[in-house]
């Protein structure tokens, strides 16, 4: 189980990362409105990503990967804790709505547990 479970997750990593690059317009529409140049860390965070879903992949740098999983999506929680903050129940985006802003806030803190649970039940 808990080699499915990184699997899992380096290969959703790496596909998260290889998105940055396919739909970046998606990526920049999350990126806080008070950070400046939002093409650019959404390149950075697509590379950070696919390489952190690689080193999660690679049963060696696996507890690494994980770790460092959990660093990049908490980071993330900044773009999302932001959203819910500003977030409006007559938005037309159901991510932009109090609801989807929260949903968003708890699937991170899924996305940490799992790469935290992946971390230290790494060999």
């Amino acid at each position: 189980m808990n080699r499915i479970a990184a699997v899992s997750l380096g290969i959703f990593l790496s596909g998260a990362g290889v998105a940055h690059f396919v739909v970046p317009g998606y990526f920049r529409t999350l990126v806080p409105r008070w950070l400046t140049r939002p093409g650019l860390l959404v390149a950075v965070t697509g590379a950070a990503e696919f390489a952190v879903g690689v080193l999660v992949l690679t049963p060696r740098w696996r507890a690494a990967g994980g770790w460092a999983a959990a660093a990049l999506i908490t980071i993330y929680l900044v773009s999302h804790v932001d959203a819910l903050r500003s977030a409006r129940a007559d938005r037309a985006q159901f991510l932009e709505r109090p609801v989807g802003a929260a949903a968003r806030v708890v699937v991170n803190l899924f996305y940490i547990c799992w790469s935290i649970t992946v971390a230290e039940a790494a060999p």
